[in-house]
């Protein structure tokens, strides 16, 4: 079963901070710059925390990952954005 997520993170290097974005692309999608809304199986949580534990200096960084429950279309309607709200996602494929 999945359950959404929000992950959020301060890294305090420049070089570390370049490789956590990048790796978090690949697990959801970007609200803000440093924050991540991602849909995960419970072994893609696991890996998703494993990873940003090789990546970065927990002496020095920080990570929040907050569980927003099993119903994705409930987390998403919980969300309130003021501004210019979330990048939309292209839907479909792309073919280069």
């Amino acid at each position: 079963m999945r359950r959404s997520f929000l992950v959020c993170y301060d890294i305090h290097d420049p070089k570390r901070l370049r490789k956590v974005h990048r790796f978090m692309k690949a697990y959801g999608e970007g609200w803000q710059y440093s924050v991540f809304y991602c849909t995960l199986k419970s072994i893609d949580r696991v890996r998703l925390e494993n990873g940003l534990r090789e990546l970065v200096n927990l002496k020095e960084d920080q990570i929040l990952i907050v569980d927003l429950g099993s119903s994705e279309e409930a987390a998403r309607g919980a969300s309130t954005f003021m501004g210019l709200g979330v990048p939309r996602q292209e839907s479909g494929m792309l073919v280069i």
